[in-house]
């Protein structure tokens, strides 16, 4: 689940929840359903994750590829777009509690959200 730790509330609402909704029209139930449980591992056992580093730079032969392809049309901005916005969901999915925020590592901003465990199951 994701906590909004300022208004201490579970957030249940997907930003930008029209885009998310036109980019996952173009992907069958078999790549989300795939997408997500590549995340999930990904996501298992840890404290925090960066939406930005996990997938990798290079997509090919993931089920990522898919995003890419068919969903953001080849166009690298919109597919990272609805790659965040994926795992967004996949946060809000999730049993623990988790919060997230927009970061700096080594003074430089993090162009992906950065999302930290407050609570385990």
């Amino acid at each position: 689940m994701l906590w909004d730790i300022h208004n201490q509330s579970e957030i249940k609402e997907i930003p930008y929840k029209a885009d998310y909704d036109y980019w996952l029209e173009k992907l069958s139930d078999e790549e989300i359903t795939l997408i997500k449980e590549t995340l999930n591992l990904m996501i298992d056992g840890t404290e925090v994750q960066t939406s930005s580093w996990m997938p990798g730079s290079d997509w090919s032969n993931t089920p990522f590829h898919a995003i890419y392809e068919k969903a953001a049309f080849k166009n690298p901005d919109v597919a990272a777009k609805c790659f965040g916005l994926i795992v967004w969901v996949v946060f809000m999915e999730r049993p623990e509690y988790w919060a997230s925020g927009h970061y700096e590592k080594d003074g430089v901003p993090i162009t992906g959200r950065t999302y930290f465990q407050i609570y385990p199951v």
